[in-house]
């Protein structure tokens, strides 16, 4: 056994579980909420608006690979660098891989990096990225799921070397809106809420959280309209979401683009060229030319209309580590206090999760 498990008082022992697989740990997924949680047994992180990566360090080296098992070593090779570095132990890191402009996760900047199997120097020196590591979910062979948060977070402080490109996530116990309320001036995602003394469940759980400054999904894209005037290459995106096993139309996305995105977006879509509308009902837009359903989108907006259509959509960038056909509206929790009917975390919520 690591001597920092062998530290453990006896009842954190017993949680421990041998490690099975190739290193491979499926990721804990947060669930939308409406509002903070109350109570005092959550923990705060800022949520950070990159590309999820579990990483697992061996003997042999680092292997990154994003939320749907994707291996993506090759295209951040700095990261995988600085982590085969860490000579001290095999583990499995949990964490998001960011690039920051003015001091902020930046999804759009991410972009540069996101498509490239092989960056060359001038584009790693250009666009660095970041390694948050904010869980450790394996440590020379032990599965740590079962240890409660504080405690995985304490181990990952001392079992990784914290020096640039690798980060600790900072997280808060206490003064949830003020850190909410500073994080929203500041432009930045918003707030990642997790029960701190709570294990890893590898799927989407309410004992994770997050809290958003600004309305932001995913979206399928299942057509594009020609450019107008001097815009080049395409108009708008036509976007939609899976609701009952059918793509249900969201409305069309017109802005957030440069002009080599757009390019960039035409060469994929045209290679996504059908004859059949992806949407149920069909959208009235005339000219539209539709596309099979693969591409994911990440779009930021400021509200819906009753129909579901968004109001003032923008362009964030496209989405590699999640499928199309996983694509679904977030209906948000509302954490409210039950004094006569309360779970283990002392909230329940009125609406129910995305699945």
């Amino acid at each position: 056994m690591n001597p920092l498990l062998a530290e453990l008082a006896p009842p954190m022992r017993a949680r421990l579980r041998p490690a099975t697989g190739d290193g491979w740990v499926a990721p804990m997924l947060a669930t939308l909420a409406a509002d903070l949680p109350p109570g005092p047994q959550w923990l705060f992180e800022p949520k950070l608006d990159g590309v999820r990566c579990v990483a697992h360090v061996a003997e042999q080296g680092a292997t990154l690979r994003t939320r749907n098992r994707n291996d993506i070593t090759a295209s951040y090779p700095e990261i995988a660098a600085a982590l085969a570095g860490q000579a001290r132990a095999d583990v499995v890191i949990d964490g998001e891989l960011v690039v920051l402009r003015d001091g902020r996760s930046s999804f759009e900047a991410m972009q540069e990096r996101l498509h490239v199997r092989t960056p060359n120097a001038a584009l790693l020196a250009r666009v660095p990225v970041l390694f948050y590591a904010f869980d450790l979910l394996a440590l020379d062979g032990t599965d740590l799921r079962g240890l409660p948060l504080l405690v995985r977070k304490a181990l990952l402080r001392v079992a990784i070397r914290f020096r640039p490109p690798l980060r600790f996530t900072p997280h808060r116990l206490r003064g949830a809106q003020a850190l909410l309320d500073a994080a929203c001036a500041r432009g930045e995602e918003g707030l990642i809420a997790k029960v701190a003394d709570g294990r890893y469940h590898s799927r989407r759980s309410p004992e994770w959280l997050k809290v958003k400054c600004v309305r932001s999904e995913e979206f399928v894209i299942g057509g594009f309209t020609p450019p107008r005037g001097s815009r080049e290459a395409l108009g708008a995106l036509l976007v939609g979401q899976w609701q009952d096993g059918a793509l249900r139309y969201a409305g069309k996305v017109g802005t957030g683009f440069d002009t080599g995105t757009l390019r960039r977006l035409l060469v994929r879509l045209e290679a996504l060229e059908a004859m059949r509308c992806p949407f149920t009902p069909v959208p009235g837009e005339p000219g539209v030319r539709w596309v099979r359903p693969r591409l994911v989108a990440q779009v930021g907006y400021g509200e819906r209309t009753s129909r579901g259509i968004l109001r003032h959509p923008r362009f964030l960038g496209l989405r590699t580590d999640k499928p199309a056909t996983e694509v679904y509206p977030e209906v948000p929790f509302a954490p409210v206090q039950d004094r006569t009917s309360r779970g283990r975390d002392g909230w329940r919520s009125r609406g129910r999760a995305r699945r």
